[in-house]
Parts: structure tokens; sequence; C-alpha cells
């Protein structure tokens, strides 16, 4: 998966049409500054990371002012977000808010179609959204999403009726874009309704299918990911080596009463930054613990141990750790140097990561 960064997924909703805040990016607090300077007044200043969240981690300020402006972008520039280096903010007004709400085309994989969903509770998570307050409609792929239907499930998730138009045209764009450009999901969270009646995309995400990426859109291809990730639906997050051993985590963890959260193989021969990009993937959940299993071969257990230090100060996120293989006695020392116990049995690792999970 290719996750875009803030502004790239506004521009491709802007060029369908999509309103979204006046702003720009800036690479300098200076830049921060006139931009904030240009749209004359109150603005935001958001990290550009791929990582969610972004405003629980400190990545989303306010400005009131140029002044204020360039004083967010140097304190955001150079830092890091959830283990990411910000290398540039996006800087935009601020919208006056009358209310935030959630709407997203994404994948059905059960149904094998992809599927509308609207609702009026933005702003959160959506999986922090009871499901009766989300209105979903199948899309029929040949056809493609209709406008009656986007109006219809606007009115199912109670969106005011004078508003239903204006939420039809943001989804048939949202729609547009995640079948033009092979998404697995594009969301708008939140979509806000101003005071002035309108309807504007403050925040957007699009996830891109990274196969699809290579000879479809290779402007988007250098940022694919270096493994497989499935997002699944519990509370423990999975790092295996080998496709094999990852199912057979996921399905241990199902027998001893856990919900894994997701599948990710980091593979064969992974190294230090692959280990610290995959503990950061899997820290976007919505996570309670992450077990990491490893049986070295090719993969180095020291080089394991080495990543997984490398993220403590990033990930607030208990880390439980099973590792075996080559190199194992050193890979545990380096662990144990830095708190974490270090596990041979896998079933053992299982319980500690379920019992921490609650």
């Amino acid at each position: 998966m290719i996750r875009l960064l803030e502004y790239q997924a506004k521009r491709l909703l802007r060029e369908q049409g999509v309103p979204i805040p006046e702003g720009d990016l800036a690479r300098t607090p200076e830049e921060a500054a006139r931009i904030a300077e240009r749209i004359d007044g109150p603005v935001v200043v958001k990290a550009q990371v791929p990582v969610g969240a972004r405003g629980k981690a400190g990545g989303v300020l306010f400005a009131d002012d140029p002044r204020e402006a360039r004083e967010a972008a140097e304190r955001l520039l150079g830092s890091k977000i959830r283990g990411e280096v910000v290398k540039q903010v996006l800087v935009e007004e601020r919208v006056d808010i009358e209310e935030e709400w959630y709407v997203s085309i994404t994948l059905d994989r059960a149904e094998r179609v992809p599927v509308l969903l609207v609702s009026r509770e933005g702003g959160v998570d959506i999986e922090e959204v009871p499901d009766e307050r989300i209105a979903r409609t199948h899309v029929d792929p040949v056809l493609g999403l209709r406008g009656f239907e986007a109006r219809r499930t606007a009115l199912e998730a109670e969106i005011p009726r004078r508003h239903a138009p204006a939420l039809e045209r943001v989804a048939l764009a949202l729609y547009r874009v995640f079948n033009e450009y092979d998404a697995h999901l594009v969301e708008v969270n939140p979509l806000v309704l101003t005071r002035d009646g309108e309807l504007v995309a403050v925040d957007a995400v699009v996830n891109l299918d990274e196969d699809a990426a290579y000879l479809r859109h290779p402007e988007f291809a250098e940022k694919t990911e270096d493994f497989p990730f499935v997002e699944l639906d519990g509370n423990i997050g999975i790092i295996a080596n080998g496709a094999g051993l990852t199912m057979a985590t996921i399905d241990l963890v199902k027998d001893l009463g856990g919900e894994p959260a997701n599948f990710l193989d980091v593979g064969g021969g992974a190294d230090p930054t692959l280990i610290k990009r995959a503990i950061l993937r899997v820290a976007e959940l919505d996570v309670d613990v992450i077990l990491i299993n490893i049986f070295g071969g090719i993969t180095r257990c020291d080089e394991v141990a080495k990543g997984v230090v490398s993220v403590l100060e990033d990930v607030d996120i208990p880390l439980v750790v099973r590792l075996v293989g080559t190199n194992e006695e050193e890979g545990q020392r380096i662990l144990r140097e830095h708190g974490i116990e270090a596990f041979t049995d896998l079933e053992e690792a299982v319980k500690k990561a379920v019992e921490l999970a609650g």
C-alpha cells in the first residue's frame, strides 16, 4: 500500500472539484510565514508525514498570524512524528466549522466491491463510530457510483436534505479518484460544513495499490512499502518474518483468545531500518500491544533487536518479542539492555501479548 501525504491527496481531490482550504506547502519557516501572510487570517500548520493520528502526536499546530505560523513551522520541521522526520508542512486557512462529517470510498474485501461510507460523526477515527451511525452503499464496479446512490446514502446518514446534493458531488469525486488511481481508500475526515453552508475537505487520506502504481501511476511508486501489509479488525499488532510464520502467529493469537490487528511480513534479511518502519506502520493502528515473532535464518536476530530498540522513543505501545535463530543470544542481550524481555517460546509470547491487550 502507498499512503499519499495529505497535500498530495488533496491535490487529487481538488482536481476532481472537491473544495479544500486555501493553502500551500512550505519547506522552511520563512515559506510558512509567507503563505500565512497571503492567506491573511488564522491558519493551521500540518506536518506532512505518511502516518495517522498526527494531531494526537503534536503534528498539527494553529497560528493566528505569520509570526506564529513561522514559529509553528520551526517546531515541526526536522522533528519526528511517530518516527517520521517532518521535511515539509502544509499551511492552510483555518475553517469556520459548523459540523464535521465523514465520507470515504474503500474496498469491501468480503463483498469484493467498493463501498461508500458516510457518517455525520466526523473528526474521529471511523472505528470509534457506532455501526448504526454509518451509512453504507456497495458500488457496482461496472456501473460505478451513481448520483442517486450517493444522495440516498447521505440521507441514510441523516445528512440534512439541503446538503445532500453537495455531498453527492463530493462522493462522486472521491469515487473518480478511487477508480482512476487504483486506490484502496479515499477518505475525507472531516468533511466540514462551514458556518456559511459550504462543504470543505479539511483532511484527506488516499491509499493506493502499490502494484498498480508501478505501471499506471509511477509518480507515486517510490512511496511503496517494503513489506506485505493487511489491516484486520483486532487490537494486537503482528509482525513476523515469512508469510507462513505470520499466518501461524495470527492463528495462535486467535486460538489463545486474542484479536490480530494486521498481517505484516518483513520477509527474509530484514535490517534495523525495515524493522523500525514495520513497527511504526503497525503503531498507526489502534493497537494495545505489538507482537514481533522472528525466526532468524537469513534474518539476523541482532539486526532485528537493533531495529526494535531504535523505535522505543517514538512508540508508546508495549512490545512483545519472540526472537530465535541466527545471532539469537546477541539479539536477546540487546533487548534486555533496553528493558525488553525476549521470549524464545512462541506460545508464551502470544499469551503475554493477549494478556497485555486485555
